[in-house]
């Protein structure tokens, strides 16, 4: 409407094509006019009363250069010549009834300023921002404990987060609240105001990370691990010498700027590959193209999520099995938290997949390879805090896939699991501690099996795929704990609301690759009483193996088909595996009916492995009990 506005039309025109009420129309005309008078104006003829109509509007510093032909950073220049700065006022918990002493402030371009600035040993910590499906609130998590910590510590914490509904934005985790975006123009503004000592970063995931450089080069301080080792992690050019120097082995790939530059890495690394964009959330945009029918709209999707105008190729290991390590270090020792093992196989993101802490298939070798890579890399890097390392390993060999030196989303769940708060520590560390200090002088174990289990939207999403893929699309995550892995698993699936069963119909219907490995899951899920139903390429490959199995149509081929089977309640569980985007589009139908009908729908075979070794656990009458975590972590018991 803005864009309308400014072009001419009138704003009884717009409200009356839009059905928007006038008043509100009449409002955005006012910022429409800002803009006009602003739209091509050098930046030095800009005078105090209109920069500062534009700032009190709502304009960023950002849409001012932009209107002006300017940089950010120069319009800030320009405000600090004209002494145009915002004040912060309190929110007003008490409604004027009562003065309000609540420590949430916010910004505006008024005059009196209410944030009762204090000058003591106070440090900042900023938060992940607002979240969104595929952005783990685990950073919200973390968040908190660095204000705990600091607290504990008798220093103050400035908490700058924009997102109401987390705990890091209760009125009691931190001793002063921002309500302000996650800029570089606001996070500047609030150290200008409260001069703390320096910045915490590493907690709130990508958001504040992508924000470490640009502030570092302002002259502000990032506690803990270096603003240039974050950058060489986030540099994959810079991080692939890093890692040569240290002999370490990561996956094949190339650099692309353009369409072109990216068909050509893929011809020359070969399907399949991983396609993803450089400095995104979530893994958004990230895909795993298997030929040359999907690349081009994959290719094309990868550059439209880039904000550098960059993405990464990268070789694709198949078979391969993925791990999750979290570590601590304090510039000198690094202490490793935990190694998980990701239950889905290598091309799920990280936060999509379950996980089992300890590792239930890592040999003493390649265990060893990774406690001495950890080490090697958190040292050469100069971490001081936490660090993340996923790593793959295909055909016996170990490859280093991705390095965050910054808190990851399986912090909450190693920290429940060992009882060690990995981020009251690191906070610790930022400080100035060491891990001898903390009381940590040996890697950390564990006592039981531990399975973390993403939670996800997709009932709330009709007609929404429920496939997984290198895109994060959970929101959240439970964990299982028991003696036997397969009752670990069995409970954190029922804690994610996904009950496996104990009798009745299993729909089985995987890709061509996965028939075969299927077949001994297929005759244990018959053996166990289950009834099986096929479709056509799966259940010949059943029937070939002498597994009882009932033939069954897909959607397109008739009716009654799969999709009318899970419909009608028949069936109790799905294992559906898919391969290319052909595939995808044929399972479709089945995933989204399962998920629709509260029917489990297991979308990979190793996941599919985990669901039978814990339906026969359970079978097996090995008990399912509930422990609290006081109780596990007691030593008493």
């Amino acid at each position: 409407m803005v864009y309308a506005l400014e072009r001419g039309f009138g704003v009884s025109e717009v409200a009356e094509l839009t059905s928007v009420d006038p008043w509100f129309v009449d409002q955005l005309e006012h910022i429409a006019a800002v803009q006009r008078r602003l739209r091509g104006m050098a930046l030095a003829d800009v005078d105090y009363e209109l920069l500062r109509k534009a700032k009190s509007y709502g304009f960023s510093d950002r849409r001012v250069a932009h209107l002006t032909g300017s940089l950010p950073l120069d319009v800030r220049e320009r405000r600090r010549q004209m002494v145009l700065w915002p004040v912060f006022k309190r929110v007003d918990t008490c409604a004027a009834e009562f003065e309000s002493h609540t420590p949430y402030l916010y910004s505006t371009f008024e005059h009196e300023d209410e944030s009762a600035v204090e000058s003591v040993r106070k440090v900042m910590i900023l938060g992940s921002g607002p979240n969104r499906i595929g952005q783990g609130i685990e950073f919200d998590y973390c968040s908190c404990h660095a204000s705990f910590a600091l607290r504990d510590a008798g220093v103050q914490s400035i908490m700058v987060n924009c997102n109401p509904e987390t705990v890091s934005t209760d009125y009691d985790t931190s001793d002063h609240l921002y309500f302000e975006p996650l800029t570089l123009e606001d996070v500047l503004t609030i150290v200008d105001n409260e001069q703390p000592e320096g910045i915490i970063v590493q907690f709130g995931g990508q958001t504040p990370l992508n924000l470490t450089g640009p502030l570092h080069e302002q002259g502000v301080t990032i506690l803990g691990t270096s603003p240039d080792s974050v950058d060489l992690c986030e540099d994959r050019e810079r991080f692939n010498k890093f890692l040569d120097g240290l002999g370490i082995i990561y996956p094949p790939h190339a650099f692309a700027s353009s369409t072109e530059e990216a068909e050509a890495a893929v011809a020359e690394l070969g399907f399949p590959v991983l396609v993803r964009p450089s400095y995104v959330l979530g893994g958004r945009a990230m895909a795993i193209v298997f030929g040359p029918d999907d690349l081009g709209s994959y290719i094309r999707e990868a550059f439209a999520a880039s904000t550098h105008n960059s993405v990464l190729v990268d070789k694709f290991l198949e078979d391969a099995f993925e791990f999750d390590v979290d570590a601590l270090c304090d510039g000198e020792r690094c202490v490793v938290a935990g190694i998980m093992q990701h239950v889905e196989e290598a091309g799920v993101h990280s936060g999509d997949s379950s996980c089992v802490l300890s590792a239930f298939s890592l040999g003493d070798e390649h265990r060893c390879e990774i406690l001495e890579s950890t080490r090697k890399m958190a040292l050469g890097l100069g971490v001081v805090g936490l660090m993340n390392v996923q790593y793959a390993i295909a055909d016996g060999q170990l490859y280093v896939l991705e390095v965050n030196p910054r808190a990851s989303r399986t912090v909450p769940f190693v920290s429940k699991a060992t009882g060690v708060p990995l981020a009251k520590v690191a906070t610790r560390l930022m400080l100035g501690e060491s891990l001898w200090d903390c009381g940590l002088d040996d890697d950390l174990g564990v006592s039981s099996t531990f399975v973390k289990t993403p939670v996800f939207p997709f009932v709330k999403f009709p007609g929404q795929d429920p496939r997984l893929t290198p895109e994060m699309r959970s929101t959240g995550e439970v964990m299982g704990v028991a003696n036997d892995p397969g009752v670990a698993f069995f409970k954190a699936q029922l804690a994610a609301g996904q009950e496996l069963p104990q009798d009745g119909v299993i729909l089985v219907t995987v890709n061509r690759r996965d028939r075969e490995a299927v077949v001994p899951l297929a005759r244990r899920l018959s053996e166990l009483g289950f009834k099986l139903l096929g479709t056509r390429g799966t259940a010949s490959r059943l029937r070939e193996a002498g597994i009882e199995v009932e033939e069954v149509l897909k959607r397109s081929e008739g009716s009654p088909n799969c999709v009318d089977a899970i419909e009608d309640g028949r069936v109790r569980l799905v294992l559906n595996t898919t391969l290319g985007e052909a595939s995808f589009k044929d399972g479709w139908a089945i995933r989204t009916a399962a998920i629709s009908h509260g029917v489990p729908c297991i979308t990979t075979l190793s996941a599919a492995r985990a669901a039978v070794e814990a339906i026969d656990e359970v079978a097996a009458g090995v008990e399912v009990t509930v422990r609290s975590l006081q109780e596990l972590h007691s030593p008493t018991i």
